[in-house]
């Protein structure tokens, strides 16, 4: 039996309404048909995500109407999940990135800025998600004979997927952070905090490696704060008076307020976390690989940050979108591997409109179950062989081809950015078959 679709009463009457037969077949090219009030569920999703902001107080005169900058090509449905998100609380501007796509309240590859108001939902569940990368002084030619072995190593040291903790016990000064953890209210969180440190989880957060044009290695990761972020998000979400799920008006709260004041406490707990945890990997993977570290470039994506925009003192919310400041570098991983690339925000004016914001990935074309049934394991095998990528876990949900390709959604920023280097990833370790994750972004 199917699940029930709390959608399905709605769209039936919208497509009765139109005249249609809401039964009908739809016939989808490589996929099962499906019945034609599927077609109508966007529909009937945006009427319940209208219905909801307009029960939310009055958005002042001042901040209605803000500006919304949308790079590439996307869904109907996600530029209505922006505006909706953009109707509510004090809104000074918006961005979509070419890698958008909707996001639980906000979509991912949103930008939203804020005047003395933050959105709780706009940051999202996986608080500081983010990438690192350091380029190493060692040749690809000099190890690409142990590859296998490697990755092995990297698979047996850090925690891929859930309940599993790292053989290595990850040691911070943040962990001794009394008043961090006092202000930020999640000081009962500690000790399980402790034992994630870095870990990496699943969904789409991994470890890569990669070889740049010189034909050096290069280490790249992706992931957040884990459970201190989700259980930071959820507090913070219910006692706002906060919804969970896709189509829900955004969180809103004011900065001087309590609330406000305790969750930026737990945001930048969290963010200081992921740092930490990253940072923890990537050393713990130089020691199996050995060398030293020349260089290295690390972002959240998932975060928001006190900036001045045309001299006002905003906070900038950045969901799945990497900020890119003139002369700012940043980690911009692509698909399971496909390139990546070090890119460099640039002063123009689309930089100024994305409120000096870029991509943090290619972009979703299809959901995670969508992915599963669309594609097969041989075909994704394929595909890695073809790039000559050594893949440890990893599961069709993250196949390549459920993403866009990387340059060409970088193309839609090529005036706010410029790409420094290209990496090509010839190993990737990710979380398994089958692993749930409930702390993923």
């Amino acid at each position: 039996m199917r699940k029930p679709d709390r959608h399905e009463i709605r769209a039936r009457e919208l497509a009765t309404a139109a005249g249609l037969d809401p039964d009908a077949r739809v016939e989808r090219p490589g996929q099962r048909s499906m019945p034609l009030w599927c077609t109508f569920r966007d529909a009937a999703m945006r009427e319940e995500i209208e219905a909801s902001v307009a029960t939310l107080r009055p958005q002042p005169p001042a901040f209605a109407n803000a500006p919304l900058k949308v790079f590439g090509e996307h869904a109907e449905a996600t530029i209505d999940q922006m505006r909706n998100c953009m109707g509510v609380g004090n809104v000074v501007a918006g961005v979509i990135c070419a890698d958008g796509h909707l996001g639980y309240a906000q979509p991912v590859g949103g930008v939203i800025a804020y005047e003395k108001q933050i959105s709780i939902s706009g940051v999202g569940f996986d608080i500081g998600c983010g990438n690192m990368a350091v380029r190493l002084d060692v040749p690809f030619e000099t190890i690409k004979d142990r590859v296998g072995p490697i990755v092995s190593d990297i698979a047996r040291a850090i925690s891929f997927g859930v309940g599993r903790a790292n053989e290595e016990r990850a040691e911070h000064d943040l962990l001794d952070d009394d008043d961090a953890w006092r202000a930020s209210d999640m000081n009962a969180y500690r000790q399980k905090a402790a034992a994630q440190l870095g870990t990496v989880g699943g969904g789409n957060h991994y470890v890569d490696l990669m070889n740049d044009g010189d034909g050096l290695v290069w280490i790249g990761v992706h992931f957040g704060s884990r459970g201190l972020g989700h259980t930071s998000a959820t507090r913070y979400l219910k006692a706002a008076g906060g919804k969970d799920g896709m189509n829900v008006p955004p969180a809103v709260v004011d900065e001087d307020g309590e609330l406000g004041r305790r969750y930026i406490a737990a945001m930048e707990l969290a963010g200081r976390y992921s740092y930490a945890g990253r940072e923890w990997v990537v050393e713990r993977v130089r020691r199996i690989i050995g060398g030293t570290v020349t260089d290295m470039v690390h972002n959240h994506h998932n975060y928001a940050w006190r900036e001045t925009h045309n001299g006002r003192d905003l906070w900038v919310v950045r969901k799945g979108a990497t900020p890119a400041f003139p002369g700012q570098r940043g980690f911009v991983g692509g698909s399971m591997g496909d390139d990546a690339v070090i890119i460099e925000g640039v002063e123009s004016e689309d930089a100024r409109a994305a409120l000096y914001s870029t991509v943090h990935g290619a972009g979703r074309l299809f959901g995670r179950r969508e992915a599963i049934r669309r594609f097969s394991r041989s075909e994704m095998d394929e595909w890695l062989r073809g790039r000559g990528v050594t893949l440890y876990g990893g599961d069709l949900d993250e196949s390549p081809m459920a993403y866009r390709r990387l340059p060409e959604v970088l193309a839609h920023h090529a005036g706010s950015v410029r790409v420094l280097h290209t990496l090509r990833p010839f190993a990737v370790v990710m979380a398994g078959s089958g692993e749930f994750d409930p702390f993923k972004d």
